[in-house]
């Protein structure tokens, strides 16, 4: 049994969510997100809540109950707040431009890195430290960590890319005689 699947997700005002054929879509003030989900879990809007129930009790509908409350909830709360990720470009002469479309990384290799922004994102810079925003969380954190993949910290000095609130644990050096 889900613990976050029996209690039901409350809608803030000015948010509005709809259930159409198993695709649910959550409107607020920032702006609107949607997302088909299998129809073995029972979707509801009732009043400012929103209620999921299991089809039937079986192993593979109690794992996605929880899921899909979890993946509502952070629709609601994507439209209502949004979600932001922030990471640190560290080194002596690692730097990322940011374009409208792609991130060009300057980040110690022989060549530069190119990355391609998502529509649906907004990524900004500012000495070092590049900042993710949009509605979804799946898309932001992914996308972030994908950023993250391309040169991630090493032990020794610490340089790469790195989440603002990520702590490297830092190896000794080479000890001298």
């Amino acid at each position: 049994m889900s613990r976050l699947g029996k209690k039901g997700i409350e809608i803030p005002e000015k948010t509005t969510v709809t259930v159409n054929g198993g695709v649910v879509v959550v409107k607020g003030p920032l702006g609107e997100l949607s997302r088909k989900f299998k129809k073995n879990i029972i979707i509801k809007v009732e009043g400012n809540t929103v209620e999921l129930k299991p089809e039937k009790e079986n192993l593979e509908n109690k794992a996605l109950w929880g899921t899909y409350a979890s993946h509502i909830k952070n629709m609601v709360e994507g439209v209502n707040k949004g979600y932001t990720e922030r990471l640190l470009v560290e080194g002596i002469g690692y730097k990322a431009d940011i374009t409208p479309t792609e991130i060009t990384l300057k980040v110690g290799f022989s060549h530069v890195v190119k990355v391609q922004i998502p529509k649906e994102l907004k990524v900004t810079s500012d000495k070092g430290v590049i900042v993710i925003n949009g509605l979804d969380k799946e898309l932001v954190t992914s996308f972030a960590s994908g950023i993250k993949a391309v040169k991630k910290p090493e032990p020794y000095k610490g340089k790469g890319i790195r989440f603002e609130n990520e702590v490297i644990r830092r190896k000794e050096g080479k000890k001298t005689a």
